[in-house]
């Protein structure tokens, strides 16, 4: 089977809700990183054959196909074509999938997996409510109801699920949830988020322009005391606000090639796609998959957990990389070593090629060689993709 290759990757920093991305469309987010994408590889856009965008609240400003709207926001020609993917939290790692596929089976030479989500603009949940709210019904069917009769498919009841199965304390999810802070303090102050940062103006408050190049997120005076003294979601759970992934705004993207296309565009390859899968688990505790998609993944690869150098694990939820650790028996030296969503936020259908951005940019960085990404996704799924560094 023919190979595909990560080219060039890219990722705006994260926005807190109504914080300093809250004044860009959703669309022209994106397309300033399809634009930067093709410059970091000295693509001339009318060589990309497809673009493919990861994106969960398919409605207002993100209705109507983002990614053929980012596409005709940017500076690529009309005959670019785009289309949208929803796999919930996943989207945008499955946009990089369907990419990979495409060029692997030889029908495509460069094509763009991407991903968008303003959740200042287009609220998490409005998919779902909207409709409903407005008399057009709601997506669990009676055939679903009598499979799971009563049951409410809930990421926040999952991660109290999680929690409990795994015997894992409120303080050593708190610790967590300090330690992501931290690791990705120190990786913004080291600069190791410049090469894959796409700066983007923003107007502040005073009517100013500036570059926003960081991630709004990241709380630089965080303390073990004052998570511990978040109030917990439920009474009688063991998860916070602080130890869960940050509401966030942001776009990310990664240009996969053929061969063929590496040679057409005359640049040097990041990383090789190694392995891709994705599975379908219990919809109820919802956020335990990553933990059979990926031990299945290694098996299917024909690796093993030590052979991985780097591993993103998304922060959803401080239980899901805890007990993923736990039942992998991973190195907690190697998982999301540039910090995760707990303080970069999770732009919900960007999170899969801004992991993978960072992964790449990390594998890079550090001279590492095999790097694994997974992710909880709505439903009870999760992708698994394994890339070596080149």
């Amino acid at each position: 089977m023919a190979e595909a290759y990560i080219v060039a990757v890219a990722r705006t920093a994260g926005g807190k809700k109504g914080g300093k991305l809250a004044g860009w469309h959703p669309a022209d987010l994106a397309a300033e990183v399809l634009d930067a994408l093709v410059d970091r590889a000295k693509c001339d856009p009318a060589q990309v054959e497809d673009v493919i965008m990861g994106c969960v609240m398919q409605v207002g400003e993100q209705a109507v196909n983002v990614a053929r709207n980012a596409i005709l926001a940017s500076k690529f020609p009309e005959s670019v074509p785009g289309t949208s993917v929803d796999r919930q939290c996943g989207s945008s790692q499955q946009a990089l999938q369907f990419a990979a596929q495409a060029v692997m089976s030889g029908t495509q030479d460069i094509v763009i997996a991407a991903g968008v989500e303003s959740m200042t603009r287009v609220p998490m949940g409005l998919s779902a409510s909207l409709p409903a709210k407005n008399g057009f019904g709601f997506y669990k069917s009676s055939r679903l109801e009598a499979r799971y009769p009563g049951i409410q498919f809930s990421q926040f009841l999952g991660a109290e699920m999680m929690a409990k199965k795994y015997d894992i304390s409120k303080e050593e999810l708190d610790d967590y949830a300090l330690g992501s802070h931290r690791k990705a303090i120190a990786a913004t102050h080291a600069g190791a988020f410049a090469d894959e940062i796409v700066p983007v103006e923003i107007t502040t408050p005073d009517g100013t322009k500036e570059m926003h190049s960081v991630d709004e997120g990241i709380r630089f005076d965080a303390t073990l005391e004052g998570i511990r003294n978040v109030k917990l979601l439920a009474e009688d759970g063991r998860v916070t606000a602080a130890t869960s992934s940050q509401i966030c705004d942001g776009a990310s993207g990664v240009l996969l090639a053929s061969e063929a296309g590496v040679k057409a565009l005359g640049v040097k390859p990041l990383a090789r796609i190694v392995h891709l899968s994705v599975i379908g688990h219990d919809p109820v505790i919802m956020l335990e998959a990553p933990i059979p998609a990926s031990k299945r993944a290694l098996k299917k690869a024909d690796m093993r957990i030590d052979d991985i150098d780097l591993y993103e694990v998304n922060e959803a939820f401080a239980p899901v990389p805890v007990a993923w650790l736990r039942e992998l028996n991973a190195d907690p030296a190697r998982i999301n070593v540039n910090g995760g969503a707990i303080a970069l936020g999770h732009p919900l259908g960007a999170s899969g090629t801004k992991l993978m951005t960072t992964l790449v940019n990390a594998l890079q960085k550090r001279g590492k060689n095999y790097g694994l990404q997974t992710m909880c996704e709505g439903g009870g799924l999760a992708n698994v993709t394994i890339v070596e560094r080149l």
